[in-house]
C-alpha cells in the first residue's frame, strides 16, 4: 500500500506537469540490480554506473535515489536468490541488468532466461516497476548459443509488457569502430567500461530510466 500511494501520487504530478522540472512530494527510489556493470568495477566510487545514472537523473530535475545493487561476479541465478531481500518496501522501480557472467561462462541460455523470469516476476509481484537491460552474445559459442541468448531479453520484456533496453553497451558502439571504442572507452580488461564510457552509457539509458519513472 506505501508504494501504490506513492505511485498513484507520482502518477498524477507527472500527468499534470510532465517530467521537465518536477518536484516530487516523495523521493523515488530506484535499484540497479546487477552485476559488476552495474557495481562499477574497478572505478572510483563516484564513477560507477549508479552514482553517474543518479546524478543525470538529478541533472534532469527529479528527486531520485539510486541504490546500487550490484555484485561483482554475479550470474542470473545468484540475482535471483537475492532479489526477494533487495525489494525492501521503499523501491518504487528496479533496472535489470544481468546475465554478462552467464554469457562469460557459456551458460545455458534457457536456465539465464529462467532465473531472469524468476527475477521479473518477484518484481512484478510486489508491484515494483521493471526495466529490463539485455546483452547481446558474441559469436564465440556459435550461432545457436547467440540466438537464444539474444532471443531472451525481448521474448521476456514481451511476455510481462516490460521496458527494454536492448544493449547496455550500445552507446559505446555508435559513430566509432570496435578498437577504437574499445580504446576508448573501456577499462584494459577489455570487459567494464571506464569512466568516460560509463558516461556515455548513462546518456543512452538515462532516457528510458526517465520512460520508466514517468511509468
Amino acid at each position: 500500500m506505501i508504494r501504490a500511494g506513492r505511485n498513484l501520487r507520482l502518477s498524477l504530478i507527472i500527468g499534470i506537469s510532465g517530467l521537465s522540472g518536477i518536484a516530487y512530494g516523495e523521493t523515488v527510489t530506484i535499484v540497479a540490480f546487477g552485476d559488476s556493470l552495474t557495481q562499477g568495477y574497478g572505478l572510483p566510487m563516484g564513477d560507477g554506473f549508479v552514482p553517474q545514472l543518479e546524478v543525470w537523473l538529478r541533472a534532469q530535475g527529479l528527486d531520485v535515489v539510486v541504490i546500487n545493487a550490484g555484485v561483482s561476479g554475479d550470474t542470473t541465478a545468484g540475482g535471483l536468490s537475492r532479489v526477494v531481500w533487495t525489494l525492501t518496501p521503499d523501491v518504487d522501480a528496479m533496472i535489470v541488468n544481468l546475465g554478462g557472467n552467464d554469457l562469460l561462462r557459456g551458460l545455458d541460455p534457457s536456465m539465464s532466461r529462467t532465473n531472469l523470469d524468476g527475477i521479473l516476476r518477484t518484481a512484478l509481484d510486489v508491484g515494483v516497476d521493471l526495466l529490463l537491460v539485455g546483452l547481446d552474445a558474441p559469436s564465440n559459442f556459435g550461432p545457436a548459443y547467440k540466438a537464444a541468448f539474444d532471443a531472451m531479453y525481448p521474448e521476456l520484456a514481451q511476455t510481462y509488457g516490460l521496458k527494454l533496453y536492448a544493449n547496455f553497451f550500445a552507446p559505446l558502439e555508435v559513430g566509432t569502430d570496435f578498437l577504437a571504442a574499445r580504446a576508448l572507452y573501456m577499462q584494459q580488461d577489455g570487459i567494464h567500461p571506464n569512466a568516460v564510457g560509463v558516461g556515455k552509457i548513462v546518456s543512452g539509458i538515462g532516457p528510458a530510466v526517465l520512460d520508466l519513472i514517468a511509468q
